[in-house]
């Protein structure tokens, strides 16, 4: 018997099974990931709190799964390049970035090669942290009321060091919120800044948890703020600035992980629940406990979230003149 059906009508039969198969073949493709190694790209030179985090979680990642999850830095251009890479490879789920808080920010400092938001798929929100106001142990205050008094004696002729962009907005924002003038005095990262605050040639400056605590230790400054809405854990007698009677003035700064855009969402799915696992575990948190990092555990959709968020603040921090483009 001839088979009369049009050639359309099986065209269509044909594409609706091929539309209810993918979830299957989907399904399936999770379920081997990974088959091979995973790189984790640091876009910045080995050491530093983003590639010691990142190295930590790519060991327990490792052990999870069985494959090797390999720590590649490629530092340059304030993280561009290694973040380049990460955008432009093939959303299979054996590339993704470790990033900061500057990610999202970079956009309204200068022109980028790629979209920090729609150009990546966000995995995980390793750590989080807040930055450290840290005073001289020879500055002629012990706290947060007393720079304030000192900087209203002689506006403009303090100072405060910063080390990085997201350092730069906190300590522009702290002196808007307090109503003083401190003028921000850069440097090229958080070792060229320390030898001046001990000295004392530098009332001022900012830093992360794990580079205030040792110099308090030592007796070479005072830690007078944490811009964290509460007490750092690790910092614990440490007054927020917001307790110090400045309010408008936290900020929390964060290491994340991510994907190319398109990464099938099994494996998003999969790395994000390995990952918020593993960081809980005890051997984890005293890890972490030895770097200062707290731990907020995110789905993938509370991250987006927190990336558009991100992205808003920084528009309207660039519109008051708390971030500034760069040449």
């Amino acid at each position: 018997m001839t088979d009369r059906t049009p050639m359309r009508a099986i065209s269509r039969r044909a594409t609706l099974v091929a539309a209810l198969a993918m979830p299957a073949v989907a399904r399936a493709q999770g379920d081997v990931w990974p088959s091979r190694p995973v790189r984790f790209i640091v876009p910045y030179a080995p050491g530093g709190g983003t590639d010691v985090t990142t190295r930590l979680i790519a060991e327990g990642m490792t052990n999870k799964f069985g494959k090797q999850f390999v720590v590649e830095n490629r530092a340059g251009a304030n993280g561009i390049v290694g973040t380049q890479v990460v955008s432009r490879a093939e959303p299979d789920g054996y590339t993704f970035g470790a990033q900061t808080s500057t990610h999202i920010m970079a956009r309204r400092l200068g022109p980028l090669p790629y979209d920090p938001v729609t150009d990546f798929t966000p995995i995980s929100l390793m750590a989080r942290y807040p930055l450290v106001m840290m005073a001289s142990a020879r500055a002629p205050f012990t706290d947060i009321a007393g720079l304030i008094a000192e900087a209203k004696k002689q506006p403009g002729g303090m100072a405060q060091g910063t080390s990085d962009a997201q350092s730069s907005f906190a300590a522009r924002q702290f002196a808007r919120a307090a109503g003083i003038e401190i003028n921000e005095v850069p440097y090229r990262g958080s070792g060229a800044y320390l030898a001046d605050l001990s000295a004392g040639h530098l009332p001022v400056a900012w830093g992360s948890p794990a580079t205030a605590a040792p110099m308090a230790a030592s007796g070479q400054v005072k830690l007078i703020g944490v811009s964290s809405p509460e007490r750092s854990p690790f910092l614990p007698n440490v007054p927020t600035i917001t307790e110090s009677g400045v309010t408008g003035a936290d900020f929390i700064g964060w290491f994340g992980l991510f994907g190319p855009a398109r990464l099938p969402r099994p494996i998003a799915v999969a790395l994000n629940t390995a990952i918020n696992e593993y960081i809980v575990t005890p051997a984890m948190q005293a890890r972490y406990a030895t770097l200062a990092n707290e731990f907020s555990p995110m789905d993938l959709d509370q991250l987006m979230a927190l990336m558009r968020a991100d992205d808003e603040r920084w528009a309207r921090a660039q519109a008051e003149g708390l971030i500034e483009r760069q040449p």
